[in-house]
């Protein structure tokens, strides 16, 4: 991305503000319903914040022309005003900045007394075939390949031939219903450039060109978690992470553990002997693995796969001697595994029930991937 302080032809000056939150899983389903129908939807996105909310910017919320919608900015509070306000939307087809201060605590507002003690700025755009079904056709088929994936969004704009809601997108598809001025204006390399390294940001950010605003929206990839051991412990650690969208994979060298049945909300369910494990998964692609066989050789067999092809988060079950022993018969190869492991696994939450347990499991490799940026 140029660097701030007015690189390139329009003074680009990206500003951080917050880590990425744009999921759009939890939309899909109330996306491709609205799709197959043919009605168009709302898109809102949340642009700015200012103290006590329930979200940061980039988070997502669909709202279709029922009414009905998926994803929250608010908790709840506000989802239905917000809705009013997309049916003016699905009218106009113009994009609307709607605002929100719930800061004074002598104001009930709209009726609710929140009480949230926040601000917030959040755009909403129409998304239909007229706009070819994007940004949301871009963000969810790179969802479906796990690829990184990135949007600009032109949030303020004083030029009447870019309004808010246009969109800067890196493919063929980008700012077709423009004029062709317009159009130029914004697939300059600079601007396209942007967006392409927006994929790879941790979080949103801002662009600033003569007369707009544009929001870089960088799409949240959900973690992709590797269960090593499909015993019946592991069923809850699945369930519990398929709720929060990550992509599961389940491996287990038992015929009657590995069925994909078993695990109804997992991407992936393999039969696999420990030894060919690293043959059969591409271990590196993996954000968390954790080891939980019950099976002391065949851990350690995981274990020695994961040394050589490690995922930045290695969970395993078992108490510290287990543990231990395991690394003692690593030997040297423990030595790339230490700083990577977290034995026993989990949280210390309390409760020791197999959905306690996963619990515990799923809230550490959460805590994990949300830990604060550098």
């Amino acid at each position: 991305m140029p660097p701030a302080g007015g690189a390139g032809r329009y003074g680009i000056r990206p500003c951080i503000i917050a880590r990425v939150e744009s999921s759009i899983a939890p939309l899909l389903p109330l996306f491709e319903r609205e799709r197959s129908a043919g009605r168009p939807v709302v898109l809102g996105v949340l642009l700015h914040t200012a103290g006590s909310t329930y979200r940061r910017p980039g988070a997502l919320l669909l709202i279709a022309a029922s009414g009905e919608y998926a994803g929250l900015l608010a908790g709840g509070c506000l989802e239905g005003d917000l809705a009013q306000h997309a049916q003016e939307v699905l009218d106009s087809g113009r994009a609307r900045l709607i605002g929100y201060d719930l800061r004074n605590p002598d104001d009930l507002i709209w009726g609710m007394g929140a009480g949230c003690e926040g601000a917030m700025r959040i755009l909403l755009l129409r998304v239909g075939p007229e706009e070819h079904w994007q940004p949301l056709v871009t963000l969810a088929g790179a969802l479906a390949a796990h690829e990184p994936a990135a949007v600009g969004i032109v949030a303020e704009s004083a030029l009447p031939a870019i309004p808010p809601g246009t969109l800067i997108l890196t493919d063929a598809e980008t700012v077709e219903v423009l004029p062709a001025s317009a159009r130029a204006r914004l697939l300059q390399p600079e601007l396209a450039e942007a967006v392409r390294a927006a994929r790879q940001a941790s979080a949103p950010g801002w662009l600033e060109i003569p007369g707009c605003r544009v929001l870089l929206l960088p799409l949240a990839l959900p973690p992709r978690l590797l269960l090593l051991g499909g015993g019946p412990d592991a069923q809850p650690v699945a369930d519990f992470a398929a709720r929060l969208h990550w992509k599961v994979t389940v491996a287990d060298h038992r015929p009657r553990y590995a069925l994909p049945a078993r695990f109804p909300g997992a991407e992936r369910v393999i039969l696999v002997r420990p030894e060919a494990l690293s043959e059969e998964v591409e271990l590196a692609r993996f954000t968390a693995a954790v080891v939980m066989s019950h099976h002391l050789p065949t851990d350690l067999q995981y274990l020695r796969a994961l040394c050589v092809n490690a995922p930045p988060y290695i969970g395993l079950l078992g108490p510290p001697a287990r543990r231990e022993k395991l690394l003692a018969e690593l030997g040297t190869e423990a030595v790339r595994l230490r700083e990577r492991l977290r034995a026993p696994v989990g949280l210390n939450l309390g409760g020791r029930s197999p959905e306690a347990i996963a619990l515990a499991i799923v809230a550490e490799i959460l805590a994990f991937v949300h830990k604060p940026l550098e």
